[in-house]
């Protein structure tokens, strides 16, 4: 083998396994399915479970729902909220409601992009975070605020966001058992 061959980071296991549909996502299509506003609650469950939504799940819910797929992801494409692509393991959302705006939430933006080194909603090539333009959070109080993995920050300076990635990636390299 090459050295060549033996530097290239291998993929994670499981993301070589297609995303489908599990035994409770399917209970939750059948209880669903003859509600209004099915799609809509499907979809956010399936977002729940999995970050995003797959598209292969999305082809499933369609099949299950008995639906045109145009019409899942009209409505996946309609609303700010449905993600199509797998975010980071590290999610950062950056409040940009009237009050965070402001006090400096797109300077927080810009500044996030430039210590990661990828834009908005666009994964680190680690797949360790993602960064995302949110409105309200509302803790207008905190102004500016973002969250890493729904973990609120308020009042933060583009001075501390270094030390606050910092933590988060050191958090995926630290074994469960020491932690204290």
């Amino acid at each position: 083998m090459s050295a060549q061959a033996t530097s290239k980071k291998k993929a994670p296991v499981e993301a070589a396994v297609p995303e489908r549909l599990t035994p409770a996502l399917l209970a939750f299509i059948e209880e669903w399915k003859p509600r209004p506003g099915n799609l809509i609650m499907v979809l956010h469950r399936v977002q729940e479970a999995f970050g995003y939504v797959p598209r292969q799940v999305a082809f499933e819910v369609a099949e299950r729902l008995e639906i045109p797929v145009a019409r899942v992801y009209g409505v996946l494409t309609f609303y700010h909220l449905f993600k199509l692509k797998k975010p980071g393991r590290n999610r950062i959302c950056v409040c940009m409601g009237t009050a965070c705006y402001l006090k400096g939430g797109e300077d927080l933006i810009f500044e996030l992009e430039r210590e990661l080194g990828v834009g908005l909603n666009v994964v680190t090539p680690d797949g360790e975070f993602s960064v995302e333009a949110v409105r309200c959070i509302g803790c207008c109080g905190l102004a500016p605020v973002m969250t890493v993995n729904g973990e609120v920050f308020g009042h933060v300076a583009k001075k501390e966001l270094p030390k606050i990635i910092k933590r988060f990636r050191e958090a995926a390299c630290t074994p469960p058992s020491a932690t204290t």
